[in-house]
Formats: structure tokens, C-alpha cells, sequence
């Protein structure tokens, strides 16, 4: 969960999401592919636009999750034994087997409604990361290459509506730099 929050990868693409496509030295990852269901089995394949294919960069805390994860993802190998199937997933199933997105859902629902905080899922973290990204001041082309989107303005659309706090910060710089004087 603490990946898809920190990239704004879609699940799909998490999903898919290889262990060679992690660069830990240089703390990125690349969105090579994505996983869905099609006609009830699950497909992996390359995400349909050109701008899906993407590297996205890992803040530090994130790199020690990953490496404490393929450690225990090592010892899970070693647990199924002859039974591990290996894809090189950063996020298999128990077995080492490609993970249904639709899983990956139940798991952040479950997740939220123990936190009890409602009508959470996947695409919730991801706008939470593309809104967090626009809000401390991450220009809008960087957003929408981060998050993979093919224009500027589907990014605006979906993640520009910005919060009271950040409509302040632009109104107190506004205003003296246009020379206006303030009561205090």
C-alpha cells in the first residue's frame, strides 16, 4: 500500500510491477507493464500509452521497505519450496504467482475500514499522491509524468482542484508582491 501512496502507480501496473524494473541504487522504478483480467484470466502486458511507460523516483524510506520486503519475500520462497512460482514480482501471491488487482483492492478496503476511514480504495491513494505532489508545489508536467497521464490537462482535471491551504499560500505571496499593504 505505502507504494502505490508514495508512486500514484496504478494497480495494475503495481500488480505487475518486477523486481528488475527496481533500480534500489538509483531509488527508481520503471512502469514497464500492467496486469488486468481479460475474459477471466489475468494478462500481463504494456500499459496502452507511451506516457504509462515511466520511471518514477523511490524517496528513501520507500527503498528500505522494498529491500525488507524482498527479504521476506526470499523466505516465503523458501517456505512454498517446490511449489514457488517465480515471475520476479515485487508483489506476488503466497506462491510467487501474479496478484489480481481486484485483490490488491480488498486488501486497501480492509485496510481503511479497520482505520475506519470509508469509501477508500486503490485509485484513492493514488489521487491522494498527485494531489499531496500538486500541493507542495510539483509543477503540473512532472505530476502528470509521475502519475502517467498523456496531458497536462487530464492531470488538472482530475487532481488540480488544490485545497484552501494552498489558495492561501498563493494569496499572501500575491499580495505584497503586487504592493498591496496589509491591516494588521
Amino acid at each position: 500500500m505505502l507504494v502505490c501512496a508514495a508512486t500514484g502507480l496504478r494497480r495494475g501496473e503495481l500488480m505487475a510491477l518486477r523486481w528488475q524494473d527496481v533500480d534500489i541504487d538509483a531509488g527508481t522504478l520503471t512502469v514497464r507493464r500492467t496486469i488486468a483480467r481479460v475474459g477471466g484470466k489475468l494478462v500481463i502486458s504494456e500499459p496502452k500509452s507511451l506516457s504509462s511507460r515511466r520511471v518514477v523516483p523511490l524517496p528513501d524510506p520507500l527503498v528500505a521497505l522494498l529491500k525488507a520486503h524482498r527479504l521476506t519475500l526470499k523466505q516465503e520462497r523458501l517456505k512454498a519450496a517446490n511449489q514457488w512460482a517465480d515471475h520476479g514480482l515485487v508483489f506476488p501471491t503466497e506462491l510467487g504467482t501474479p496478484c489480481d488487482p481486484r485483490s490488491f483492492l480488498r486488501v486497501i478496503e480492509a485496510a481503511a475500514s479497520r482505520a475506519g476511514i470509508p469509501d477508500v480504495g486503490v485509485h484513492t491513494l493514488r489521487h491522494s499522491a498527485g494531489t499531496a505532489w500538486l500541493d507542495s508545489g510539483v509543477h503540473i508536467k512532472q505530476v502528470a509524468d509521475l502519475l502517467g497521464h498523456s496531458s497536462i490537462s487530464i492531470t488538472g482535471d482530475i487532481y488540480g482542484h488544490g485545497n484552501d491551504d494552498g489558495v492561501r499560500r498563493v494569496v499572501e505571496t500575491l499580495i505584497p508582491a503586487l504592493g498591496i499593504a496589509t491591516a494588521k
